[in-house]
């Protein structure tokens, strides 16, 4: 049986698992690593980018768009609804190609937002950046292991991959 943590690579945006860029030289680094990924998950299709909106309240915030309103997920079901937890995700479809989303990468860098997505529109490829990575889940372990691979120098040096 396949388990998630076969189809799941983690790669780290700077050399020596340095979590936050210092200068330009090291965020054309990131941007150059993110993007490198995600053209080759995505190039010439379609994806959605998922953004999630967490709240205490089950109704969207009345500052989020309509526009790409995807669900809202009860995350923390408190007996008190004081105590609940919701998050909102919106889902916006884009064409892939290289460096389009480099704004919000770059934000995602400097942990200015976080929790966001990036999927092929089937939602079989996903590619989760964080500051100082990005976690990809692949569909089959033989095609984690072939990206894996290529970019074997992006790696952890931790046993379990973090």
């Amino acid at each position: 049986m396949i388990q998630p943590k076969d189809l799941w690579v983690r790669f780290h945006s700077l050399p020596e698992s340095k979590r936050y860029a210092e200068d330009e030289s090291e965020y054309a680094v990131v941007l150059e690593r993110y993007n490198t990924v995600l053209d080759e998950l995505f190039a010439g299709e379609g994806v959605y980018v998922i953004t999630p909106v967490w709240a205490t309240e089950a109704e969207v915030p009345p500052s989020q768009p309509d526009d790409g309103y995807w669900q809202t997920l009860l995350v923390e079901d408190d007996p008190d609804p004081e105590f609940r937890t919701y998050c909102h995700l919106f889902a916006a479809r884009r064409s892939w190609r290289y460096g389009c989303l480099d704004e919000l990468l770059r934000d995602i860098a400097d942990d200015k937002v976080a929790g966001i997505l990036i999927t092929d529109t089937q939602m079989r490829r996903i590619y989760h950046p964080y500051d100082g990575g990005a976690d990809v889940f692949l569909p089959t372990p033989g095609e984690r292991d072939r990206m894996r691979d290529r970019h074997a120098d992006w790696l952890s040096s931790h046993p379990s991959g973090l």
